[in-house]
């Protein structure tokens, strides 16, 4: 915090991380933002989101070529088939939006004195400036040690998704964590079928591979469906806990007392998905421009080198 206006200038002109023929420009920095795609460089978080990857896939393998195949009822593999991939496809559809949109970072080293000037503070006025990113926190920002930056209504970073979740990509984690609950909640009742119809009649007729192979690769899959089941349904349900409380994870962890208006419920759900209650709150491809992504890719290299 800097008490007065000539405190607050010195300590930004002394700053180690602003050397003194740095400047910046808000406006130039968010256009520079906006034009490079959204990637964290980290090691475990790309280690584990390309690991969600294989497991979806391993999941829809097991399902398509060891269950619904095999099966000699038509339509229950066209109907269970179709439904398990969109929900796959809806599930790592939501992960990428969630890894490659910029969750509400604020822009680095914009605390200089030309900056605050350009904000009108009144007389000793308070404000924060976080001293790791060298950036002024808006109400209710984080700064996350593994993006180096500080993140609008961080919730918490998930090394899962490689990214913060925050303001700008929450609704995509939501997503993300519901459509893997219900492909695992699927997933789980199809073996329980599938078990059921193998016990029942012959092993050999069951599937086309053989039985010790076949009872691997299901037992594998209740393990990973119970545990993603788990995971992914109490996550969903703190999410939108603490949007309806208008609370961050991090907020709640700290017990911080809430110095902004709190929202409704409702109004926190539509402030997180957009709008009135439709189908494109469900919709992770809402609001996705291929052609914008393909300009921005070819304009910038990732926003991170961590």
């Amino acid at each position: 915090t800097m008490q007065s206006s000539g405190h607050r200038f010195r300590d930004v002109e002394h700053h180690p991380l602003l050397a003194e023929n740095d400047s910046y420009d808000s406006s130039s920095s968010e256009a520079d933002m906006a034009e490079r795609v959204w990637f964290i460089r980290d090691g475990c978080g790309m280690v584990c989101a390309i690991m969600t990857w294989l497991l979806v896939v391993y999941a829809d393998f097991v399902v398509t070529f060891v269950m619904l195949l095999p099966s000699k009822d038509f339509w229950y593999s066209v109907i269970n088939g179709v439904l398990f991939n969109c929900l796959a496809v809806l599930a790592l559809s939501s992960h990428l939006r969630t890894m490659l949109t910029d969750p509400g970072a604020v822009p680095k080293g914009n605390a200089t004195k030309e900056y605050m000037d350009n904000l009108q503070l009144k007389p000793g006025e308070v404000i924060y400036k976080c001293p790791k990113c060298c950036s002024i926190k808006p109400e209710r920002a984080h700064h996350c040690s593994i993006c180096k930056r500080c993140i609008r209504k961080m919730d918490h970073h998930c090394p899962w998704v490689n990214n913060c979740v925050g303001e700008k990509n929450q609704r995509f984690f939501v997503l993300f964590t519901m459509y893997i609950a219900l492909i695992s909640a699927h997933a789980l009742i199809l073996c329980g079928f599938q078990f059921f119809s193998c016990v029942r009649g012959q092993w050999t007729e069951c599937s086309d591979f053989s039985p010790p192979v076949t009872v691997i690769l299901m037992i594998f899959l209740c393990l990973e469906g119970f545990l993603f089941l788990t995971f992914t349904a109490v996550m969903f349900g703190t999410q939108i806990h603490s949007i309806c409380n208008d609370e961050t994870e991090i907020e709640r962890l700290k017990s911080e007392k809430p110095t902004w208006e709190r929202r409704l419920r409702w109004e926190g759900m539509k402030s997180v998905f957009g709008g009135q209650p439709s189908l494109l709150w469900i919709n992770p491809f809402a609001g996705f421009r291929i052609r914008q992504i393909l300009l921005r890719s070819k304009k910038g290299g990732p926003e991170f080198s961590v």
